[in-house]
């Protein structure tokens, strides 16, 4: 046999799970935290309106779970699964309140060590993204956001500020989260807002190079800081497919992809790629860059490519492209199951993806959100999810058979490990944990965790490194 090929979970393995500050910390206004993108959105983070904001009774994500105070018991809980790592985003307010201050907010840092302290009690590893749909509306307000190229120096002040604070607690980052949203969702992954039409794709791209200066420049500084770190690429790379082989539905549908792979070819192959500068001319845009800039982007490649993945879809000639935070929508796929919210189940999709990343990049991998969002009903104090743990297991399979291809995959995180508020929909009621909180879409409820059947399911997984996939 040839001694390169690997058919198990590799015995380092990082096992775990992944959350947003923004959907589960809640305590928006508390220990100084100023106001972020997310404070504004109602009905999810498509509804940024500030006026209504403001006149709206409850908001669910300003209170979340309490993550903010509870955290000490749900990290016990993930410790109880066996959780080697755990993904976290730091809320950029609660550490710089407008974004530009000169000196931290001392009382959100410290919530930050006491967070990873906790994790590391249960030797669980933190993986952090610096900025997940969190960024101060001042930003956004007083600058007009990242295409404006001074955020970059307010951004790498915060990186800075972060990197010195905790070099010796956290070793794994990502820049950002889900970059490559820019190109369908660019208001809540770069606050671009109040743009239509060619306006739009211009700021779109001026944002992008500016957030490509910026992530190079945080991998630059990281290394420089934490020698032992490594620095992610993160992107939602959930996948589609020609809806028929008509030639042109087939190119469409590549073109589609492509544009969500740009941001990947730029971060991680370190360069602009030529087919990019043929959609710039045929849409009169025009990027203001420097040759340091492609200097520094070049010699500051991502480590490995962190990437989200929940469905697949399918794309017909002439379909307009478009999505959500779940990826690319386009036709349904009739040979797929389909979640309560409308997201198509597609196990195999996510091995095709592992495949098409690794041979395109050749860096590790890191599937860090992947989960079904569904309806869950307790009966006599439990809940039964037999749904969620067969996707679970499916995917497990998926990303077993990626490994016996030949991918390199460094852990996997499961979105979310406990119930939280939905980006997309700021619902309580689409839930993905494996620990169930009593709260409703409303806000009422006790807050109380309580293990799914999928808790155990999990732990059973993470304790066999995936070798025990049988559901009881």
């Amino acid at each position: 046999m040839n001694n390169k090929y690997v058919d198990k979970f590799s015995k380092d393995f990082l096992w775990g799970g992944a959350v947003a500050a923004n959907q589960v910390e809640g305590a928006w206004d508390v220990d100084g935290k100023g106001i972020d993108y997310t404070n504004y959105c109602v009905g999810g983070l498509m509804g940024y309106n500030p006026e209504k904001a403001k006149n709206t009774l409850y908001m669910p994500e300003r209170k979340a779970i309490d993550f903010y105070h509870t955290y000490p018991e749900d990290i016990k809980l993930f410790s109880e699964m066996g959780f080697k790592v755990f993904r976290t985003s730091l809320s950029w307010t609660r550490i710089f309140p407008t974004g530009e201050e000169t000196e931290p907010n001392e009382l959100g840092l410290e919530y930050y060590d006491h967070l990873f302290d906790e994790l590391i009690k249960y030797n669980i590893q933190p993986l952090v993204t610096i900025s997940h749909y969190e960024m101060p509306v001042n930003l956004i307000e007083k600058y007009g956001s990242w295409r404006n190229r001074k955020l970059i120096k307010f951004y790498l002040h915060y990186c800075e500020t972060i990197f010195k604070r905790y070099k010796d607690k956290v070793k794994l980052w990502m820049p950002f989260n889900e970059l490559n949203n820019m190109r369908r969702n660019p208001e809540y992954v770069g606050g671009i807002l109040g743009e239509h039409g060619h306006g739009k794709m211009q700021a779109i791209y001026q944002a992008s190079h500016n957030m490509f200066v910026a992530n190079a420049s945080a991998v630059k500084l990281c290394h420089e800081i934490i020698p032992d770190s490594k620095v992610g690429a993160m992107y939602s790379l959930s996948n589609i497919y020609p809806n028929n082989c008509d030639p042109q539905t087939v190119f469409e549908t590549m073109d589609c992809r492509r544009r969500s792979l740009f941001y990947g070819d730029v971060m991680i192959r370190g360069y602009y790629p030529t087919y990019i500068y043929r959609l710039w001319n045929e849409n009169n845009i025009h990027i203001e860059m420097t040759s340091d800039d492609l200097k520094l982007i070049k010699e500051n490649t991502n480590d490995f490519l962190a990437f989200s993945y929940y469905r697949t879809t399918t794309h017909e000639k002439g379909q307009k492209f478009f999505g959500d935070t779940g990826g690319d929508i386009g036709t349904p796929n009739p040979y797929l199951k389909t979640s309560d919210w409308g997201w198509q189940i597609d196990p195999t999709g996510f091995r095709y993806t592992l495949n098409e990343l690794w041979d395109r990049y050749q860096i590790p991998l890191f599937p860090v959100e992947n989960g079904l969002g569904a309806k869950d009903i307790v009966e006599d104090g439990k809940i039964h999810d037999p749904y969620r743990m067969d996707y679970l297991r499916q995917h497990v399979t998926a990303m077993k058979e990626a490994i016996k291809d030949g991918v390199s995959i460094m852990g996997y995180t499961w979105w979310g490990p406990i119930d939280m508020v939905s980006a997309g929909t700021f619902q309580m009621s689409k839930r993905y944990g494996f620990i169930y909180v009593d709260l409703d879409d409303q806000g009422n409820g006790t807050r109380r965790r309580i293990r799914k059947d999928s808790f155990y399911y999990y732990k059973q997984i993470i304790d066999s490194n995936g070798e025990n996939l049988n559901e009881k």
